[in-house]
Parts: C-alpha cells; structure tokens; sequence
C-alpha cells in the first residue's frame, strides 16, 4: 500500500505542481461523544501549534495541514481513522487519545509508515508492545501515574478504608490496577476492587455497595463523566467519601457534572504545562482566540513541536529518517525541554497530585 500511495503522490505532483508543497498531519481523537471535551483540547493544541510553525516558515519551507479524526474512543472506529488518513497520504498524527483506541491505530501507523506520537495516551501497552520505531508519547504512563497516586493513599489514608474501581477499558483498568498495586506494595490493603461500566447514567447501586462496607475513600480508574456521577450520587446518599482518580478528569466538564459535590476531588496529572514560561504566549494565543489550554492542548502541541523540529533535522518526512531524528534529539517544546528512550516512552517530569476547589483545580496543598 505503501508504494501505491508513493506512486500516487507522485503523480499528483506531476499532474499539480506546487499543489503538493503542503505536508497534511493529522490530529485523531473523541471529537464527538461522551469524551469529546479531550478531543476539543487536542484539536486546539494541534491548530495552534500549526498556525504558529507556518507563521515562522513551516517545516523545511512548507506549510502544514491539518486533519482532524474523530475516533469516539471506540477502537474499531480508531483502526478505521487510521487507515483512512494512511490513504490520504498522512505522514504524522499527534493522537490518540484513549489507550484502547491508540494501541490498535499505531499498527495500522506502523505498517504503512506514518509517526505517532500521542499526547495522552497513558497505558504502558502503547509503547512496551508498540508494533515499530515510529510509535512514542509526550505524556506519562499509567504505571509511573500508580505509583504516585498508591504511595499517596498509603501514605496518608493507612487506617481508612479504600476501594478501587475501574471502567474495563485499557485506561481505566490499566490505572486502577497499577494504582492498587502501589498502594498495596506500600503496606495497603484494599477493601474493595470493582467494574463499573462507562457510559451509564446512574450508580447507585454501586454507590450503595461503598455506602454499606463504610468506604472512606474511592479510587476511580476511568473518565471524568461516570467519576463525576459518582462524586454526585455519593453525596447525596450522605456519603462524605473522598474521591480520587488519575489524569482524565483534567477537564472542567468534571465539575460541570458535579457541582458542589466535586469539592476536594483528588486527582494525578503531570505538573500543569500551562505554568510553563515558554508556554504562556502559546496559552495567551489559545485563550485569546476563545479556546482551551487545559488538559491536553499542550501536549498536543508538544507533539507537533517534536516532530516538526524533528522533519527539520532529518530534512525531510521519509519514515525512518525523521525516526532517527526523534530518537537522537533533544527537542524544545511547551512542555519543556523533552527526549525519547529507547521504547518512545517521554523524559519528562512525572506526576503530582491535583484539588478540586471551588470549580477549578490546582495543586494540592501538602
């Protein structure tokens, strides 16, 4: 398919001249759905951070395009995103976002040539067992985010009941376990470990269950929708349970669904990108045109920002060159200075907790 596509590509040229100067990338994630907020940060991230390398010259003289897929964190509908922009000729996508649509995408990515670098996609599956090279990530892992969340309730809830619940996705199944096994390897003992399925609208059957084995604290691996309901229906069972989850509920939709309920949530997330110096104008741009920062916006545009200078040093988008340019460079981003391992997996600074207070959330006060 590979070759097709290249005889194709070189054909149009022939037959369009300067037409072909532009470098189409692509952007994939929940635009629609139930997750969609996520995809809205990503596509903010990724127009961005376009709009700005073109205003500075593009990439090796030319301009970039974007396209934006819209996977709905369903994986089927990930495969056939990724194949469609494998046929448009894509050369890039900064996405997924949910591991269970990443992980199936990046082998259709790997087989027909195309770098991926997702910007949240945080299960260690994606880049442990990645099908090739050209497959890496901006942010952290699921692992790296258990440990800190596990040693935290170890740390400070020892005497409290704790139970840990997840949404049988890659995820939140994924975060909930490593989660557990930290704050079991630091001397916890859970009181209770459950599914739940996401998309539902009431929990109270499982809220009732925390109620009656008196759980003073639940961990919640999964998005920031059922989180939030559960948050709500919590309290109004007389509960006064302590929430905590992982970095999905980075989106002020939380507190849209929980209101008052969603006062002192807890959550991990990588320190906030958006107190980065070098990130302000890039954050004074997104805001000013009335979008988002938050979340994953900047690690969208960190993405770009990595393979962009990347194409510039190996001087070209040919597959295993701009391969070798992310594995040997040090790149300057939004997010900081940032480099690859040898598995695709980020050198960055890992995680912190975060508290929801008043309808926002920031660092939690120790």
């Amino acid at each position: 398919m590979k070759k097709a596509l290249m005889a194709g590509a070189a054909l149009s040229l022939l037959m369009t001249g300067s037409a072909w100067a532009d470098i189409t990338i692509a952007t994939v994630g929940p635009m629609t759905g139930q997750y969609a907020t996520f995809g809205e940060q990503m596509k903010a991230g990724a127009e961005q951070a376009i709009a700005d390398i073109n205003e500075a010259g593009g990439v090796n003289g030319e301009m970039l395009k974007l396209q934006v897929g819209d996977d709905a964190c369903d994986p089927k509908q990930a495969v056939a995103v990724a194949n469609q922009l494998a046929g448009e000729g894509v050369t890039f996508v900064a996405g997924h976002f949910c591991s269970g649509s990443s992980i199936p995408a990046s082998q259709v990515y790997s087989e027909e040539g195309i770098i991926q670098i997702s910007p949240a996609s945080t299960n260690p599956a994606f880049t442990d067992e990645r099908p090739g090279p050209g497959i890496y990530r901006v942010c952290g892992r699921d692992d790296q985010q258990g440990d800190v969340a596990g040693k935290f309730l170890a740390e400070n809830f020892a005497d409290k009941k704790i139970a840990f619940v997840h949404d049988k996705t890659a995820y939140g199944k994924g975060l909930a376990d490593a989660t557990k096994a930290a704050f079991e390897a630091a001397g916890g003992t859970s009181a209770l470990y459950e599914a739940y399925t996401a998309g539902e609208k009431d929990y109270t059957a499982l809220v009732s269950k925390l109620k009656q084995e008196g759980i003073d604290v639940l961990y919640v691996g999964g998005y920031h929708t059922e989180a939030g309901l559960m948050a709500r229906q919590m309290r109004e069972q007389g509960m006064d349970t302590l929430l905590v989850s992982g970095d999905a509920l980075v989106t002020d939709e939380y507190w849209a669904v929980t209101g008052e309920a969603g006062e002192g949530t807890l959550m991990t997330f990588s320190p906030d990108p958006r107190k980065n110096e070098i990130a302000k104008p890039v954050v004074d741009a997104l805001l000013a045109a009335g979008k988002t920062a938050e979340g994953y916006a900047l690690y969208t545009y960190a993405a770009v920002q990595a393979w962009a200078q990347a194409v510039n040093t190996a001087g070209s988008t040919e597959y295993e060159a701009v391969i070798e340019a992310l594995d040997a460079g040090d790149f300057e981003t939004v997010l900081g200075p940032l480099e690859f391992d040898e598995k695709g997996d980020v050198t960055l600074p890992g995680y912190v907790l975060y508290e929801w207070k008043d309808g926002e959330y920031d660092y939690l006060e120790q």
